[in-house]
């Protein structure tokens, strides 16, 4: 397996794989078979796999820690560009397909509709990470300010579990499942930053 994650071609499959999404949808799209209310069940399934996809972008690192597998950061740009594919279907549903372009209506949605107005935010927060997600920007900002750049992304996550929980309002089960992940990916990540520090002050007392 540790192999195979090391070879050039293994990011065709998963490139694939993380179409197929988008795929399934225009194939029923195609066939009639989107329900009664195709706008909303279009709304929802890209909503989910921008969720999805942030999960899994921010997966690779504790995974790749917790297991020994550091080829699997070779993945995290593209699931996290995913991510922001699927978001940018999205939020194309609403502009488009449901509010066909009334400015006026969308505008008043973002200011007295919460959950839009926090879904927008995760949205926004996710564009200079996909602007900045080349080898030539992280060049460009040095290591450290593009890292604490690409932070964006927790929040962007929090903003959006927080989006779809306010959306659903009764059947909160998916919005809190992602939250639990979310929380412990952040857990995650506050462990390593911890034993990384103290790891730091342990070599700094014994030099």
């Amino acid at each position: 397996m540790t192999s195979i994650l090391y070879k050039k071609w293994v990011k065709a499959p998963v490139f694939t794989l993380c179409l197929a999404p988008l795929a399934s949808l225009l194939w029923r799209g195609f066939q009639h078979h989107l329900g009664a209310n195709p706008i909303e069940l279009i709304t929802h399934e890209t909503g989910d796999w921008t969720l999805i996809f942030l999960v899994l972008t921010l997966s690779i690192s504790p995974v790749r820690k917790l297991f020994g597998q550091p080829q699997l950061i070779r993945f995290r740009r593209m699931l996290g560009l995913f991510a922001f594919f699927y978001g940018c279907l999205h939020l194309t549903t609403y502009i488009w397909l449901d509010k066909f372009f009334d400015w006026p209506e969308m505008l008043a949605d973002v200011a007295k509709r919460r959950f839009i107005t926090l879904g927008l935010t995760g949205f926004v927060l996710m564009i200079p990470l996909a602007a900045t997600s080349t080898a030539g920007w992280i060049r460009r900002l040095g290591g450290k300010r593009w890292q604490a750049l690409h932070r964006f992304i927790y929040a962007s996550a929090v903003a959006g579990v927080v989006h779809y929980y306010w959306l659903v309002k009764s059947d909160v089960r998916k919005p809190v499942g992602y939250g639990i992940i979310v929380a412990l990916l952040l857990a995650c990540r506050l462990w390593f930053w911890l034993r990384a520090k103290n790891t730091r002050v342990l070599v700094s007392s014994a030099a």
